[in-house]
């Protein structure tokens, strides 16, 4: 469910018209329902109730700070994969004992930017990350609180590119080898075991493969207590999908995923942690494109608009479908048109979908980007020196720009060009 719904044949981001943003900001732009973030983090919260539980938002899916905001002020904790995330999310007001630390890469100065400003845990992905946490955090004088994410060498059923628990995908130590490294962790003065992580990959649309996970992650964890490890805590991931296409079939519900985990891992009394993104932000967003021209080809239609590639990325990258939607709702009984909907980046590459059926639209009309709220801005770049589009905020019928656009003075008063040029 979202809170972009059409009234009187105009499509409205809770209470506020979305051609009155458009008039306001110019396109294109992003826009995130205050509402719908809520929501959708209320149902994963209400899924674990039945455990002591923290749910962290995946801050690689969004990372606006008013966003961030948002869901702190909801309960939220945030999982972080950079030091920038991590600076991110301390300004955005989440203390450090809500922040959890992901990543295969961490730095030794990102490791000591956490311990220093407070951090729930490392969630360490190999054996020379243990190595480098336990020097820094001896150095000083601290304690580094990790877990260890384990490979269960299990295929998500997702896109390559976001699939994360196969054997051959460069996350976390083969779960074959977790009693090995975890007696060995166990070693180091400077850190302290808690818990197992597991993250599988990302857009899941079936609970099987989670369910397979979690039963490897309940054997180990006994068998771990067994070794004499303290497992108190089960960090599980995110990845639970959303359907991007109104006609696609629903993945399961965050209460659904609730209870897939109190029947695999409920027995452990173990705290739990999740890490969703996608499920929270993707259905919060939409990017909102003007029509420049309608191109006739020689057997298509090109429908040329002011977003591209650089603005939303995942249909280049990913093949990935977005439901798109005109701003002005068509009139019953009209017929559609077919488009390939293309941007202006000189790529051909720069296209949105080929061959889409929707409603006719022509030069200057508006169109939406349904569930672009994940991975949309935070993946979205300058090529073509085309300026980073705005973020927008709404909350019941009030909007405020979150992220301005920048001009292009200010985009090239970023370069520094050397004296003796």
């Amino acid at each position: 469910m979202d809170h972009f719904l059409y009234r009187d044949g105009a499509l409205y981001a809770e209470d506020v018209p979305v051609s009155e943003i458009a008039a306001a900001v110019g396109t294109p732009f992003y826009v995130y329902s205050t509402a719908t973030l809520q929501r959708h983090f209320k149902l994963f919260d209400d899924a674990l109730d039945w455990a002591d539980h923290l749910v962290c938002f995946a801050m690689k899916s969004l990372s606006n700070q008013a966003v961030l905001k948002v869901l702190a002020d909801a309960g939220a904790g945030m999982d972080v994969v950079s030091g920038g995330e991590y600076a991110r999310a301390k300004a955005a007001g989440v203390p450090g004992d809500k922040i959890v630390f992901s990543g295969v890469g961490k730095t030794a100065d990102e490791m000591r930017q956490a311990l220093k400003g407070g951090i729930r845990q490392f969630n360490v992905e190999s054996e020379p990350e243990m190595a480098v946490l336990d020097r820094v955090a001896q150095d000083l004088g601290m304690v580094a609180p990790i877990t260890v994410r384990v490979n269960p060498d299990v295929d998500a059923k997702t896109h390559a590119k976001i699939a994360t628990g196969r054997s051959e995908d460069k996350f976390g130590i083969p779960i074959s080898r977790a009693r090995e490294v975890y007696a060995h962790a166990a070693k180091l003065k400077g850190l302290k075991v808690i818990g197992i992580d597991v993250h599988i990959g990302s857009q899941l649309t079936d609970l099987a493969p989670f369910e397979q996970a979690y039963g490897k992650v309940a054997e180990l964890t006994e068998q771990l207590r067994a070794d004499g490890h303290e497992i108190s805590r089960l960090d599980l991931g995110g990845g639970l999908g959303i359907p991007y296409a109104r006609s696609n079939a629903a993945p399961p519900l965050p209460s659904d995923y609730g209870a897939l985990i109190e029947r695999t891992l409920g027995h452990l009394d173990c705290e739990i942690e999740i890490e969703p993104g996608r499920l929270i932000s993707g259905n919060a967003g939409l990017m909102v494109s003007k029509v420049i021209y309608v191109k006739e080809g020689e057997d298509r239609k090109f429908l040329i608009i002011d977003a591209a590639m650089n603005d939303l990325i995942r249909p280049a990258m990913y093949e990935a479908w977005h439901d798109i939607v005109p701003v002005v709702e068509a009139t019953p009984g009209d017929a559609p048109a077919t488009y390939d909907i293309v941007g202006p980046v000189c790529e051909s590459g720069d296209t949105f979908t080929k061959g889409r059926a929707m409603a006719k639209v022509g030069s200057d009309d508006l169109i939406a980007f349904r569930s672009a709220g994940a991975y949309g801005a935070v993946m979205s770049s300058e090529y073509n020196s085309r300026p980073l589009i705005p973020e927008v905020l709404v909350n019941g019928d009030q909007f405020a720009v979150i992220r301005a656009r920048p001009t292009y003075e200010e985009m090239i008063a970023r370069d520094t060009v050397p004296e003796w040029l």
